[in-house]
Formats: structure tokens, sequence, C-alpha cells
């Protein structure tokens, strides 16, 4: 497995700033327990003020929502919007914006047998 090197900055309600740096074997369970530390300090995440009114604020909404660090495909997201927005909405323009996530470099797609599997790009991650 190739060594990877991630940094987390934060800064908390109080004004305090943590780095966070980790090298090497990182694991999903690594980075969950990372998590789970800022849960504890109550550090919180910075809350964008955004606008939920166009197509693809809502479909991005979704991803951020229901699958902040899980994989996921456009029926999921088809399935999770119209349960949420109470509208309807085509496959296809999912697709199209998750197809435009993908090339902004917001989610990593990825092609499995005849479909696409997508998965948000969270943290910065350098191979080494």
């Amino acid at each position: 497995m190739a060594r990877k090197r991630i940094r987390i900055d934060m800064e908390d309600s109080d004004g305090a700033r943590y780095d966070i740096k980790l090298d090497g074997n990182v694991t999903r369970e690594k980075v969950l327990k990372i998590f789970e530390m800022m849960d504890l300090m109550n550090v919180e995440e910075e809350q964008e003020v955004t606008n939920i009114d166009s197509t693809g604020a809502k479909i991005w909404h979704i991803v951020d929502k229901f699958f902040p660090m899980g994989k996921f495909t456009s029926t999921n997201i088809l399935e999770k919007y119209e349960d949420e927005y109470n509208e309807p909405v085509k496959l296809s323009v999912i697709s199209t914006y998750l197809s435009r996530f993908s090339l902004k470099g917001k989610i990593n797609r990825i092609k499995t047998g005849r479909e696409w599997t997508y998965q948000p790009i969270k943290l910065s991650q350098k191979q080494v």
C-alpha cells in the first residue's frame, strides 16, 4: 500500500487552531478516530451559508448530508433527493451534476460494472 499524507487544519469556536498530520499507513479507521476526537473537543466545521435553491446545490446538499465519506450511485442520490425535497428529478439530471462535480474535483468517479460509483473528496491526500 502506498504511503499517504493527510493534513487537517481546524479552528474551534474560541479561535484556537489545530493542525493534525497523519503520515504513513493512513486507514479509514484512523481518520474516523480523528473526527471522533474533534467531536470530543467540540471543534465544529465552518458552516457555510449556502443557497439551496438550484438543482445542483440541492444535489450537493444530499451528497454532503447523507454520503460525507461513503460511496454512492446516482440512483442513491435520486432516492434521497425525492425524499428530502418532495419533488421529482430525472436520473439523467443527477448524473450530469455528479459528472460535473467529478470534473471540478469534488468527488471521485469510478466505473463499477455498468454504473458509476462516486465518493466525496473531503481530505487532501498526497501519495508519497
